[in-house]
């Protein structure tokens, strides 16, 4: 199966999907530069979509030019477990 992630500027997520079967998203909000990451859902567990939907949605925000704030927890501690994705060493 084909696993895709996307931007949705209309619902202000992002979304993964499998097959064309839509199994997880992430919320955000923008102002500006700054985009909050606020929500995350994943509708299928332990296929790693939740990672795979977060290093894309972080990589393409920052790619624009944006400063990604992870509210949501989950975000928060992928980002913790990745510091590749924080600049951090």
């Amino acid at each position: 199966m084909s696993t895709s992630v996307s931007d949705n500027p209309d619902q202000s997520r992002y979304e993964i999907t499998d097959g064309g079967d839509l199994v997880g998203f992430v919320d955000y909000t923008r102002d500006g530069d700054e985009v909050v990451l606020t929500h995350t859902e994943v509708h299928v567990e332990g296929k790693g979509f939740g990672g795979t939907l977060i290093r894309h949605a972080v990589l393409d925000l920052r790619g624009q030019g944006a400063t990604v704030v992870p509210e949501c927890p989950f975000v928060k501690s992928y980002l913790d477990k990745n510091p590749d994705l924080t600049g951090a060493a």
